[in-house]
């Protein structure tokens, strides 16, 4: 048995069961429970999967293409270093989780693993000395669920239901001050970089700060962590706390935005040139990111429901732009000191993957270095309102270009680029044999 596994079970006697979880294309947690005294197992590597488990669709169903494929062959699953931790929201307080990462029988990286897939892009940073530094904002949705819709949890006037979000209401966390209180001290229970907790824009909206990290496949981890954290705190207190990225219409959605900077070798920010501007290698890294963001949103934005926050006055940048201290664009280099310049990527939703959307972005950043790129003029003032070629609306013409790409192909690799193309195309299918009531109320009768 590791010195890992021994130490928690040995520190942790009041768990029986151990959560192996395996976070799939989606960034769904899949995998199953075992008996804590099946721990010593999977830390020696005899916990398989199929390798299809990371390409299910959105409901879980197999692509049946990528089953037949491949025979449905296994791989195999290990653990993730540090992820072996008590889910002190578990009823009884009697479960742990561990996650894990997939591989090949000859214990190659299998790589439609997403966390591998990151690894990959990393590897080229750290080939030029280079170490990026990122953060997430992560938002999400505090709601009750009446069978039909979601409801909102914040507090509404008299007979009526909210206006306005009350932005960074402290009265509205007091609202939920035992779940935010639980949720503070989880974080603490999993070491999770918990940087504080604000009201958003939205009724019923929060946002949770991640703090800057050097390591991205950490970041990754700790940000999959805190979802479901997050989701389990609310649960035990009979809430739900949805990423989903447009849970209520004409309201603004829940984002992801993604902070990075570069440091090299000797600690130094690559994107600090003692200016306000910043780098030419900031430059770069902008142009980099502008360039492929079309081919890269369906990772940003990955699900049927995310396009619908690129609309008009959701608070969603819809074109490739950028500006300084701008939040209507999509790339923004925020204010503050020039050792922390950096720039904060405002496109992604809630609902993306953050291994592969770790890896889309620094892979673009990287992109744009390598070849100069100019990302042209800022933009000032309302980038909404700018009439520019405009990102995918739509979820068809997103997987198409991502299923085209050369440079997903070339970054992220073809298996990846595969599977998860074979997934979303199953997932529009679905989508488009539904019926919605929009439909039935405008055509059943008048047609």
């Amino acid at each position: 048995m590791s010195l890992e596994a021994d130490w928690f079970l040995r520190a942790h006697p009041e768990i029986t069961t151990i959560e192996a979880l395996l976070p799939d294309c989606n960034g769904v947690m899949r995998g199953k429970w075992v008996p804590r005294h099946k721990l010593a197992k999977i830390f020696d590597g005899e916990l398989k999967l199929p390798k299809t488990a990371l390409s299910l669709d959105i409901w879980g169903r197999d692509v049946e293409q990528l089953v037949f494929a491949s025979g449905d062959a296994d791989g195999i699953c290990r653990p993730v270093e540090g992820s072996l931790l008590p889910t002190p929201w578990a009823a009884g307080g009697q479960h742990g989780q561990v996650m894990l990462s997939m591989f090949d029988a000859d214990g190659s990286a299998y790589m439609g693993d997403p966390r591998h897939v990151l690894k990959k892009v990393l590897s080229r940073y750290q080939e030029a000395g280079w170490r990026p530094v990122v953060a997430a904002e992560l938002e999400f949705s505090l709601v009750r669920w009446d069978d039909t819709v979601p409801l909102h949890t914040c507090p509404s006037p008299v007979g009526g239901s909210p206006v306005g979000g009350n932005t960074y209401g402290v009265d509205v966390l007091n609202h939920h001050q035992s779940m935010m209180e639980d949720l503070r001290l989880a974080c603490e229970v999993q070491d999770l970089p918990f940087d504080g907790v604000v009201k958003e824009s939205a009724a019923s909206q929060y946002e949770i700060n991640m703090q800057h990290v050097d390591n991205p496949v950490l970041a990754a981890k700790h940000i999959l962590m805190m979802k479901r954290l997050i989701k389990g705190v609310a649960a035990k207190h009979e809430l739900i706390a949805s990423f989903m990225p447009k849970p209520f219409e004409n309201e603004a959605g829940n984002g992801m935005h993604v902070h990075c900077s570069v440091l090299d070798e000797s600690g130094a920010n690559i994107f600090d040139d003692g200016t306000e501007k910043g780098s030419p290698l900031l430059h770069n890294a902008i142009g980099g990111c502008l360039l492929n963001m079309a081919d890269s949103i369906a990772i940003l934005a990955p699900s049927f429901n995310s396009y619908r926050r690129f609309q008009s006055g959701c608070h969603a940048p819809t074109f490739p732009s950028w500006g300084y201290e701008n939040r209507t664009v999509a790339v923004r280099v925020p204010a503050g000191s020039h050792t922390a310049r950096r720039l904060e990527h405002r496109v992604p939703g809630a609902d993306a993957n953050p291994y592969l959307l770790f890896a889309a972005v620094l892979a673009a950043m990287l992109d744009g270095i390598e070849q100069n790129l100019s990302p042209g003029n800022p933009i000032t003032g309302d980038g909404y309102s700018k009439e520019e070629a405009k990102l995918p609306q739509y979820m068809p013409d997103a997987v198409r270009l991502f299923s085209e790409s050369d440079f997903i192909r070339n970054n992220l690799g073809e298996e990846l680029q595969r599977i998860y193309t074979l997934t979303k195309h199953q997932e529009l299918d679905e989508f488009r044999k539904r019926i919605s009531l929009l439909e039935y109320q405008s055509f059943l009768e008048k047609l």
